[in-house]
């Protein structure tokens, strides 16, 4: 397939003649431009999750995910397909591809799926993590993979202040300016704010999310978990519908994209809910 295809419904189906086949990705995201392909050549994890899967193929493969992340934002449980002509056996699909792959950007498993498999069109739910260190001093350690914040944060009132993003609401002023989405309706199903040790992990679930939708959300409990805020100023930020109302932006290094749910007829490959650093906290559990 042709390197320039659109990720549109038009490439909804696997064409004849081509198997489609999805794979489960997970990356750090420091050192690229965000997921999606850039037209100048800058590094994203597109660009180079394809080179490695032509270099398998033996031919050029274009590749359709569930979300596109940001500069920085990290991902635990990407998912992807893409159709070829190659046949190739599963080991060869995650042993070869990494072969190839920068130590950065890894394949977890692969799966031949029906050609009605669309990694984004398909997904009924998405799941991120924003992991807050929290501490006086800048950790040593993790720099890239966590957001660092100095001030002393009330876990309790950041959790108070996050039921009122549950359920279906016009998520409006948690949305970026260049977001490009249809409808800023969006239902949040769970929002949780936990404390282990010096991290804060924000752990959300949703339909879908917004651009910079997470990192808004962050920025505004922080604010409210500093006590610069009081607890109803997440109702008042959501209420309002406008951005410049919603505070500061949070940084991109605490983000991960860590689980897309499909229809169980698709029965894809069960993980764990990543990052890996926090896989030993029974209280993440899902």
């Amino acid at each position: 397939m042709r390197l320039d295809i659109i990720d549109t419904a038009t490439a909804e189906s696997a064409a004849e003649g081509f198997s489609r086949i999805a794979l489960g990705v997970e990356y750090k995201g420091a050192r690229y431009r965000g997921w999606q392909r850039q037209a100048s050549g800058v590094p994203s994890v597109q660009q180079a999750l394809e080179q490695a899967l032509s270099k398998v193929a033996n031919e050029p493969i274009s590749v359709i995910c569930a979300g596109r992340t940001d500069a920085g934002v990290h991902g635990c449980g990407q998912i992807v397909h893409f159709d070829t002509r190659a046949v190739r056996d599963e080991r060869a699909w995650t042993m070869g591809t990494n072969f190839n792959l920068p130590h950065d950007i890894s394949v977890v498993w692969s799966q031949p799926m029906p050609a009605d498999f669309h990694a984004r069109f398909k997904a009924c739910a998405r799941r991120y993590r924003y992991v807050i260190y929290n501490d006086p001093i800048r950790p040593a350690h993790l720099a890239e993979e966590v957001t660092w914040n100095h001030r002393p944060l009330d876990v309790e009132r950041m959790a108070e202040a996050a039921q009122f993003l549950l359920g279906t609401h016009d998520f409006s002023a948690f949305r970026a300016s260049q977001c490009q989405a249809k409808s800023p309706i969006k239902h949040i199903y769970h929002l949780r704010v936990t404390r282990h040790g010096q991290m804060i992990v924000l752990d959300v679930r949703a339909t879908a999310f917004l651009h910079h939708m997470v990192r808004n959300i962050a920025g505004v409990l922080m604010a409210i978990g500093a006590g610069e805020r009081p607890v109803t100023w997440a109702r008042e930020v959501l209420e309002g519908r406008n951005r410049r109302e919603g505070g500061v932006t949070a940084h991109p290094y605490g983000l991960y994209l860590v689980q897309v749910e499909y229809p169980e007829e698709f029965a894809l490959p069960k993980r764990y809910i990543g990052p890996h650093f926090l896989s030993g906290y029974e209280a993440l559990a899902d």
